[in-house]
């Protein structure tokens, strides 16, 4: 049988998770929506986005997908009540269970945007499904734009690294969460910057082995593998900016088709 699985984020981040969806299953049909009009989440309202979240997840479940994978860290701590009204019958995949999963250490950091980290969604999560875990979360609302602008590799970018970690590092956490799907571009600095008997943990590895049982028999692939050639690309806004940005991280530059949604103007 064929699946077709729908993901959505504000941006590139998403990607992240497609790519370690394609590692373990290889090249799975997908519909990648990058809601660029309104990024980034992580400054927006609760309100805006779960509104978002609906939106975005209506529109999934008009192209008839299989599965829905939130690939949004921010709308999984604040909006998957939304996301599974409005998706109806189809099965959703979201990151914050699975960043519970992962975790083998009693004194945990969570680095992630400024609207996950007010939610207390992670650390409410993990310390009820994880008793005596404590949890140390951190804010960083830089981040992203500084990611989304291809500014991974810069003094900019390490000198704000080292100041997000810095208060978790002060509490000696065995165990950072990469609380956003934006922060694995960040994997190689961050792990520069921590000691290195403490582990980073991108939840979108356990979201991909929860899709094993879609895939029967399951056979693993090569995960040294990323060619998402039968992944479907839309934006919300400047598909073209989108698809030059995403293309080195493809390998190729994608055809990116726009879409406009209801409420396609970025919120004040």
């Amino acid at each position: 049988m064929s699946y077709l699985f729908g993901l959505f984020d504000s941006g590139i981040g998403g990607l992240t998770v497609l790519k370690r969806v394609i590692e373990r299953h290889g090249d799975v049909s997908c519909l990648y929506l990058a809601d660029t009009a309104r990024l980034p989440y992580g400054q927006k309202t609760p309100s805006e986005i779960r509104a978002i979240a609906a939106e975005n997840v209506h529109w999934l479940v008009s192209q008839n997908v299989s599965a829905i994978l939130v690939a949004c860290n921010t709308t999984n701590s604040l909006a998957m009540d939304v996301v599974k009204k409005t998706s109806g019958e189809i099965p959703v995949f979201g990151l914050l269970n699975c960043a519970a999963e992962m975790i083998s250490k009693k004194k945990v950091g969570v680095l992630a945007t400024s609207a996950t980290i007010s939610s207390n969604a992670y650390k409410n999560h993990i310390e009820a499904s994880k008793p005596g875990t404590i949890v140390y979360q951190q804010a960083c609302p830089s981040f992203v734009p500084m990611i989304e602008a291809g500014l991974t590799d810069t003094e900019s970018v390490r000198a704000m690294a080292i100041d997000y970690l810095k208060p978790l590092l002060e509490k000696r956490v065995q165990e950072i969460i990469l609380g956003c799907s934006h922060y694995p571009f960040l994997h190689s600095l961050l792990l520069e910057l921590i000691p290195k008997d403490v582990r980073l943990l991108d939840p979108a590895i356990k979201l991909s082995q929860f899709l094993d049982s879609y895939f029967e028999p399951f056979m693993p692939k090569d995960e040294s593998s990323f060619s998402p050639l039968r992944t479907e690309f839309y934006a919300t806004s400047h598909p073209d900016n989108f698809a030059h940005k995403v293309s080195p991280y493809l390998g190729f530059q994608p055809n990116v088709q726009e879409i406009l949604l209801q409420i396609n103007a970025c919120f004040s």
